[in-house]
């Protein structure tokens, strides 16, 4: 079975991008968490975040970003100790501020869902590259999208962090041309 260039042999990558990526997200939570999960990536590989997920996902009470939009010192510390996610200070205070945002935008927009998918009608962007290296790594909606969440303060949302966000939740599909989960194949 044929699918993208960035795939390995590793389960866990062939899962996510079967199951996962490219494919449109609607649920706020699902939205937030892969939004922290893409933050936590910065200057890493994508696998030692999904490696990581689980452990995540217990570590910041499942992505409910009302709880921690409320963590405080002593659950920083917490998570500065857990070695089962990045524990990098600035990352993890970035989750917590990014979630208090995150709040924000879902009482402007009535949910986060809203306010993403607004940026593109409403319908996701199917691009159709013959390889990965054809696949951007940022676009001038990454660039519009990530410019008004560092407006809004929230931090580890540069426009290749967005660009990938954006292909994770399914508003951008770029599976390419030889891939299975290409539609146009």
């Amino acid at each position: 079975m044929n699918r993208c260039d960035w795939v390995t042999n590793d389960e866990i990558y062939i899962k996510y991008h079967d199951e996962e990526w490219g494919i449109p997200v609607h649920d706020d939570r699902k939205l937030f968490e892969m939004l922290i999960l893409e933050g936590a990536q910065a200057g890493l590989s994508w696998i030692t975040i999904l490696k990581k997920r689980e452990n995540y996902r217990k570590a910041f009470d499942n992505f409910d970003y009302n709880k921690i939009a409320n963590y405080d010192d002593k659950k920083i510390d917490k998570l500065l100790k857990n070695s089962g996610i990045i524990r990098n200070k600035r990352k993890i205070n970035s989750a917590i501020n990014n979630s208090k945002i995150f709040i924000k935008i879902v009482n402007e927009f009535d949910s986060f869902d809203k306010y993403l998918w607004s940026f593109v009608n409403f319908k996701p962007i199917k691009n159709n590259f013959n390889t990965i290296e054809d696949v951007p790594s940022k676009t001038e909606l990454s660039d519009k999208i990530s410019k008004d969440l560092k407006k809004r303060g929230m931090s580890f949302v540069g426009s290749t962090i967005i660009y990938s966000y954006l292909q994770a939740v399914g508003v951008v599909d770029d599976h390419i041309k030889s891939c299975f989960k290409n539609k146009r194949s």
